[in-house]
C-alpha cells in the first residue's frame, strides 16, 4: 500500500501571490521511497494522493507591519489613511519601526500631497505594482492613539502579540474553510492574517476511501507581498511629463524603454551570503514572483537580464514574459556549477516586445573562446596553462539586432528601416582579476565595433560590469580609452593589457544615467536624482555596479529614478523582502536621432 512518510513546506511563511508547494515523501507498495506525485489520474498500484488546503475562519484578521512583514502591526499611521495611501503601507509593528522608517514613510506622504495639489487626484505611479496588496487587511483590533515621531501624523496603537514564528497546535472547535483541493496553493488577499492548513492522505482508487493517517501541516499567518517604494520615470529635460505617459510608459512617439537588471541567480542567493535577509524572502518561489511583478511593472520595451538561471529561463521567465508580449533570447554561461542539489548555470537573457520590435540577428560571445584564441596567439608556451586558468571565467555576452516597428524618420527618408543593436553581458565578478574584467570589456567592444562598421546602427550596451565608476572598465566604456597610468593596469600578470594605447574603441558610448548630472534644467525629482549621483564620475552613487551605456545616435528622454539609503530603509540591505535582487534595476527611455559623420 502507498503511505505518506513526511510532508513539509520549504518556508513556513506564506505570502500572497507566491505558490506553496509542499514536499511529500512517499513509500511505494514495493517499499521504495519516492517524492514523485501520485495524482488520481495516475495512481501507483491502485493508490493515489488526495490533497486539501484550508483557511481557518475563526481567527481574527490581523494587520501586518509594512516594514517587517513577518511581524504583526501594533500601530497605524492615520496620515496614510487621510492621504488615501494604500492601507498596507500604513501599518508598523512598533514605535521604533515607525521611527526608523520615517524618512521613507514621509516621502509617501509628500508624494501623495504633491499629486493631490497638482492633479486634484491621487498620483498614478508608473510602477505601483503593490498598490492593492493591502485590500485584505482589516483595521479591526487597532484602537487608541499615541504621539508620533517628529513631524509625523498621529498613530493608532494597540497591544498585540508578536507575530508567531510557526503554529504548532490549534484549539478544538475551530472552523476551517476549504480553499483548494490540489497539491499546490497560491494565497490570496483574502488569506492575509489567517493560518493555512494542508492535508495529504493516500486513497484507494477502487473504494475511494482513505488508507492510513491524514498528514497535516500548519503554516504561519499569511502575509501580503512586501511593498517597495514606487520608482518613477524622471524626464531628464527637467519638464514634469508624468501626465504625458501613454499606457506603455512612453512620453512621445518614436521612443522606447530599456531595462538592465541583474536579478540574482537562485544558486547564489544563499543564507550564508545574505544572512540578513529572511529565509522566506530568499526562497525562489517567493523571489521569482516578486521579480516578475517588478519587471513587468516597468513596462519596458526591451529587457536585459543577467544571472538568469537556465532552467528558470525555460520554465518560468520565457513562458511568463511571453504572456506579456515578450520574445526571448538567451545565452547561458559555458560551465555548470554545483549548487548543492544539482548542477546549474546562469546566463544573459534579452526580451523584447513583439509589438515594438522584430528580431533580425543574434550574436553570441563566449569569452572562454576568445581567451583560448588569445592564449594560443600571444602567450608563451610556458605560461599557457596559468593564462587559461586566469582567463577562463565562463562569462558571456548576448548581442541582438532588432528592427523597430515604429518610426520617427522624417518624410525625406520614407520606408527606412530603424535597426538597433543591443548588447547584454555579465563581466567577471572577482575583484582581484581586474585585468580579466578589462580584457572582457575590451573584447566585447571590439566585437561591437565590427558590427558598427558593417551597419549604420544605434547601439546599446547593457549589463553588469562588476566595475565601479572610475575603474578601468568604466573608463574604457564611457571615455573610449584607458589612461596609461591608471592604477588598474598595474594588475596584468599576463601582459594582455599592454601597451595601454591599444585599450581604445571608436564607439561613442555615454552612460545613460550620467544624463542626470549633465542636464541643467530644474524639474520635479531631477534635483533629488542629482544628489544621488557621484559628482566626480557623473554616475549613480550605488547600483551594486550595474551599468548601462548608450551610443551617440540615441538621446535619453527619461530615466527611472534612483534609490538611496532612505528608500531602502535603515535596517535593510539587498536583497530584501521588498527587493529580490542584490542589484538595482536601471531603466531609460531613448529616442533615435540622425547619426552624424565627422
Amino acid at each position: 500500500m502507498l503511505s505518506v512518510l513526511r510532508v513539509h513546506l520549504p518556508s513556513d511563511v506564506p505570502i500572497v501571490g507566491c505558490e506553496l508547494t509542499p514536499y511529500v515523501l512517499l513509500r511505494r507498495p514495493d517499499s521504495s521511497i519516492t517524492t514523485e506525485d501520485a495524482p488520481e489520474s495516475s495512481p501507483i498500484n491502485g493508490f493515489y494522493l488526495r490533497y486539501k488546503w484550508y483557511r481557518i475562519q475563526s481567527d481574527k484578521k490581523v494587520a501586518i507591519c509594512s516594514v517587517h512583514p513577518s511581524e504583526q502591526a501594533t500601530l497605524q499611521c492615520l496620515g496614510c489613511v487621510k492621504a488615501k495611501i494604500p492601507v498596507a503601507k500604513s501599518y508598523h509593528c512598533s514605535l521604533r519601526c515607525f521611527s526608523d522608517a520615517w524618512q521613507h514613510h514621509r516621502a509617501l506622504h509628500d508624494r501623495a500631497t504633491s499629486a493631490v495639489n497638482e492633479n486634484g487626484t491621487e498620483e498614478e505611479e508608473l510602477f505601483g505594482r503593490f498598490s492593492s496588496s493591502g485590500s485584505g487587511v482589516l483595521n479591526a483590533g487597532l484602537s487608541g492613539s499615541t504621539s508620533a515621531v517628529g513631524p509625523s501624523p498621529s498613530l493608532n496603537n494597540c497591544s498585540a502579540p508578536i507575530y508567531p514564528g510557526a503554529v504548532t497546535e490549534r484549539s478544538s472547535g475551530e472552523t476551517w474553510f476549504e480553499v483548494a483541493h490540489s497539491k499546490t496553493y497560491t494565497p490570496t488577499a483574502d488569506d492575509i492574517g489567517h493560518v493555512l492548513k494542508f492535508e495529504c492522505v493516500a486513497v484507494d482508487s477502487e473504494t475511494r476511501m482513505p488508507i492510513g493517517p491524514v498528514n497535516t501541516l500548519l503554516t504561519s499567518r499569511v502575509i501580503p507581498a512586501p511593498s517597495p517604494s514606487p520608482r518613477r520615470l524622471i524626464p531628464v529635460n527637467g519638464v514634469d511629463l508624468m501626465d504625458q505617459f501613454d499606457l506603455n510608459g512612453h512620453t512621445s512617439l518614436g521612443t522606447f524603454t530599456v531595462l538592465s537588471y541583474n536579478i540574482l541567480s537562485d544558486m547564489y542567493a544563499t543564507s550564508e551570503l545574505y544572512s540578513y535577509c529572511p529565509s522566506w524572502a530568499l526562497s525562489w518561489p517567493y523571489r521569482k514572483q516578486n521579480l516578475l511583478r517588478e519587471i513587468v511593472g516597468y513596462h519596458a520595451d526591451i529587457l536585459c537580464l543577467q544571472e538568469v538561471q537556465s532552467d528558470h529561463f525555460e520554465e518560468f521567465f520565457a513562458p511568463e514574459l511571453d504572456k506579456h508580449g515578450y520574445q526571448a533570447l538567451y545565452k547561458k554561461k559555458t560551465t555548470e556549477v554545483y549548487s548543492g542539489t544539482a548542477y546549474s548555470t546562469d546566463g544573459c537573457a534579452t526580451f523584447f516586445r513583439r509589438d515594438r520590435f522584430s528580431h533580425v540577428k543574434k550574436y553570441e560571445v563566449e569569452f572562454n573562446k576568445a581567451a583560448q584564441s588569445l592564449t594560443e596567439a600571444a602567450v608563451p608556451i610556458a605560461q599557457k596553462k596559468s593564462a587559461l586558468s586566469r582567463l577562463l571565467k565562463d562569462n558571456v555576452a548576448l548581442i541582438a539586432v532588432l528592427e523597430a516597428k515604429f518610426s520617427n524618420h522624417g518624410a525625406d527618408t520614407p520606408g527606412k528601416r530603424q535597426l538597433l543593436c543591443v548588447a547584454n553581458t555579465h563581466v567577471n565578478v572577482q575583484h582581484e582579476h581586474k585585468d580579466v574584467k578589462l580584457w572582457q570589456v575590451h573584447t566585447l567592444l571590439k566585437g561591437l565595433e565590427k558590427i558598427a562598421i558593417s551597419a549604420d546602427i544605434p547601439m546599446l550596451v547593457c549589463g553588469d560590469f562588476n566595475s565601479v565608476p572610475g575603474s578601468a572598465p568604466h573608463a574604457l566604456l564611457a571615455m573610449g580609452k584607458v589612461d596609461s597610468l591608471h592604477p588598474d593596469l598595474e594588475v596584468d600578470p599576463l601582459r594582455i593589457l599592454h601597451p595601454a594605447n591599444k585599450l581604445t574603441h571608436q564607439l561613442p558610448l555615454v552612460s545613460a544615467y550620467s544624463s542626470f548630472a549633465r542636464m541643467m534644467g530644474v524639474g520635479i525629482g531631477l534635483e533629488q536624482q542629482r544628489r544621488r549621483m557621484d559628482p566626480t564620475t557623473n554616475e549613480p552613487l550605488f547600483t551594486n555596479c550595474t551599468r548601462d551605456f548608450i551610443a551617440d545616435s540615441l538621446t535619453v528622454e527619461s530615466l527611472l529614478e534612483l534609490l538611496d539609503e532612505e528608500s531602502l530603509r535603515k535596517d535593510t540591505a539587498l536583497p530584501s523582502p521588498e527587493w529580490s535582487s542584490d542589484h538595482i534595476a536601471l531603466l531609460a527611455e531613448f529616442q533615435c536621432k540622425p547619426r552624424t559623420r565627422h
